[in-house]
């Protein structure tokens, strides 16, 4: 019997999260092949996310089939750096990555446990219509232009917070221990075996999305500095580009200086200044994305931690591949869970 292994990241999910794990554990229930385990991760949500967490765990003897977890994080690290803090207490077969609001169907995963058992490593949710805001949908065709160019993902390659993969992929995955993890960038360089699924999506049971401008920003950074090198290729053909126009015009209004000569012919200022504004502006821009690199580098060599754990409501070592950098975890009993302060070395 196969074991899947649902990670899901949690924020400010209290009201919406039992009913997730209720459509979990009916789904499951009547697919017999398989055991589960649920592991939630609290991303330190302001509101009683992980006391619902907690309640959820203490319930879990209802399901005897089933394992739940609770991981609780010291501060908000972001959606991706709690998916890998789940990924390292994983023990299944297969890993099923949804979200904590109800608006990826739990009771459709039986289509990407079929794909992942057709041969595929990595089964992604293709959603006909998605049912997010007009920020949202505008987002996550920023982020799907940024995937193609920056990160080499397929053109017909859907990709979604809703997806299944097989264990050697998330044990590749967990081995990026530094602190700017984009879970696409690193299923994307560990496997090219991967299909699509079509699903339905749904309106959100309650609340609003987490994401506002400014993480989808770090976001989408996160994704084309830690996992490519094309932005400061770009950077250089752009550079040249603006060299090369640079001595044409130069050489044009040598030429036009000396054999037209027209009346009234004055070195423009404004066109002066504007050459010179634009080429300014140029290299502040490669400086400043050359800076971006640096100062990531410089973050990952102080071992900058990639999330720091809390509290969870279980006992066990982190069950996923560290890479060579072991998590050492200090544990202090706290009533029914256990204190962690997490470091690496």
């Amino acid at each position: 019997m196969k074991k899947v292994s649902f990670v899901i990241p949690c924020y400010r999910s209290a009201q919406t999260l039992p009913h997730v794990v209720k459509e979990i554990d009916d789904t499951m229930s009547s697919m017999k092949d398989y055991c589960y385990e649920i592991i939630m991760v609290n991303d330190c949500s302001p509101d009683d996310t992980f006391a619902a967490i907690e309640k959820l765990c203490a319930a879990s003897g209802n399901h005897p089939e089933a394992q739940r977890k609770g991981i609780n994080l010291a501060k908000n690290f972001g959606q991706h750096s709690a998916l890998m803090a789940g990924f390292h207490y994983v023990t299944g077969d297969i890993v099923v990555c949804l979200d904590d609001d109800g608006q990826t169907p739990a009771n459709e995963v039986g289509k990407l446990l079929e794909g992942i058992e057709q041969g595929s490593d990595v089964v992604y949710a293709r959603y006909a219509h998605k049912h997010h805001s007009g920020f949202r949908n505008w987002g996550s065709h920023v982020n799907e232009l940024m995937t193609r160019v920056m990160l080499g993902k397929p053109k017909e390659l859907y990709v979604s917070s809703y997806f299944a993969a097989r264990r050697f992929v998330v044990d590749e995955m967990s081995r990026y221990t530094y602190a700017f993890p984009y879970v696409i960038g690193l299923v994307l360089r560990t496997t090219k075996n991967i299909t699509n699924v079509d699903v339905n999506h749904r309106d959100r049971e309650a609340g609003v999305s987490g994401y506002t401008l400014g993480k989808l920003l770090n976001l989408w950074f996160n994704g084309f500095t830690a996992f490519s090198v094309k932005p400061l290729r770009i950077a250089t053909a752009a550079g040249s580009v603006c060299a090369v126009i640079g001595f044409l015009y130069g050489i044009y209004t040598i030429i036009k200086k000396i054999f037209f000569n027209p009346p009234g012919l004055v070195t423009g200022f404004s066109a002066l200044m504007s050459v010179i504004v634009f080429v300014g502006g140029m290299l502040m821009l490669m400086l400043g994305l050359v800076g971006e690199y640096m100062g990531r580098m410089y973050v990952a060599m102080n071992n900058s931690p990639q999330y720091v754990i809390r509290q969870t409501t279980f006992r066990e070592e982190p069950a996923g591949k560290d890479g060579g950098r072991i998590r050492n975890t200090e544990k202090v009993r706290s009533g029914n869970t256990e204190e962690i302060q997490a470091g690496e070395s």
